[in-house]
């Protein structure tokens, strides 16, 4: 049975973040916001319409989600006092405890993600570091538990481009995770270097073995963001796509690869940005998603520049080795820790089926802190 200080401490976080999300403003800009939809000629411009009813739909998540919270905290405080008077069970009040506590968690987490990218979707890049199979299998557990959180949480992950390993694993893979809110929000704690530790089933004398992979992680843009794209240095190549053999063999050149020459603003370095996509067996579509990633690629780089939080990505990626990697997964000491944070666990098997919340919130918190 929860305290009288738990039943305080969910309703004083309700009437926090009643105040920190500012609910009584944002109910005045929902309406003044939705006025602006019923305008005759709202759809004569599609792209500036569906911005706009992005906005609206933001907007009113904030309310719908503090509205769950205020109505759950009262639920509590009813069967907290209804226990007293015999009428709810035990049970019943913890059972409710459970349900507030977690929407308040939930919409605490989603407060700390303010900055203007983090409700985008997010394309998430997996290459294996140096180690041959074992790093490349190390890549391939990484793609598997990003595809396993995006799962439990509604995301639809779609691969891009995927480059097979020799012996096993992949080399690397570019996913894109995006259908659902703050894709990139969350998935931005997971930039950095990834280290392995176990006994490796590629050595035949059972070793112990240190593995590296990087991922690196940057906002989807869509067609309501506007980045400009200097055609006089895009340039483009076309592949065949690799296939199973017999009739799937891709008998066209359906790959592309895009490049660009980007040329920092501050510094006036020129650096090729290169895209391969290989998701469809038509160029043209392939040809619109790669020029969506570099879109993608541009707006992140510029938007790290323009919040000064971190350089940009291309520029500090450090080599993977010792020394750089964000977290461990030490697998025969059942261990896996975030060097960042401290945030650490036990449940090994867990983790690499995609429950990555307890460090993204740890992360998210640090952050926020900062």
């Amino acid at each position: 049975m929860i305290t009288q200080d738990q039943l305080k401490d969910i309703l004083d976080r309700a009437d926090a973040l009643h105040r920190y999300l500012n609910i009584p403003q944002k109910q005045v800009e929902f309406e003044e916001e939705q006025l602006r939809t019923q305008a005759p000629d709202f759809w004569d411009d599609p792209a500036r319409a569906q911005a706009q009813m992005k906005k609206v739909k933001g907007i009113e998540k904030w309310l719908t989600g503090y509205k769950e919270v205020r109505t759950l905290a009262d639920e509590l405080q009813l069967a907290f006092d209804f226990y007293h008077e015999d009428m709810v069970t035990e049970g019943e009040v913890d059972a409710d405890y459970a349900k507030a506590l977690k929407a308040i968690e939930d919409l605490e987490l989603k407060n700390m993600l303010r900055q203007e990218e983090d409700p985008m979707d997010a394309v998430l890049k997996i290459n294996s570091g140096a180690g041959g199979t074992e790093s490349q299998d190390w890549a391939q557990m990484l793609m598997r538990m990003y595809m396993r959180w995006a799962e439990a949480h509604g995301y639809k992950v779609t691969i891009s481009n995927l480059q097979e390993g020799d012996e096993a694993g992949i080399k690397s893979v570019t996913m894109e995770i995006e259908g659902g809110e703050f894709a990139y929000g969350f998935l931005k704690s997971e930039n950095g270097v990834h280290r392995l530790v176990r006994v490796s089933p590629f050595n035949a004398q059972g070793k112990r073995m240190t593995s590296f992979a990087s991922v690196f992680v940057t906002p989807l843009v869509d067609d309501t963001i506007e980045v400009y794209v200097d055609p006089a240095k895009l340039s483009w190549d076309t592949f065949r796509s690799s296939g199973a053999g017999g009739q799937n063999v891709n008998k066209v050149e359906s790959g592309v690869r895009l490049r660009y020459w980007y040329t920092d603003p501050d510094t006036g370095e020129e650096e090729e940005i290169l895209i391969e996509n290989t998701e469809t067996r038509d160029q043209p579509k392939n040809k619109e998603k790669a020029l969506l990633l570099l879109k993608s690629q541009l707006y992140d780089r510029a938007m790290k520049k323009r919040l000064e939080a971190q350089a940009k990505i291309e520029a500090s990626k450090k080599k993977i080795e010792w020394g750089s990697q964000i977290r461990s997964y030490v697998f025969d000491d059942k261990r896996v820790k975030d060097h960042r944070t401290n945030y650490q666990t036990s449940d090994v098997d867990a983790v690499m089926d995609g429950k990555l919340d307890g460090f993204i919130k740890a992360y998210l918190m640090e952050e926020g802190e900062n």
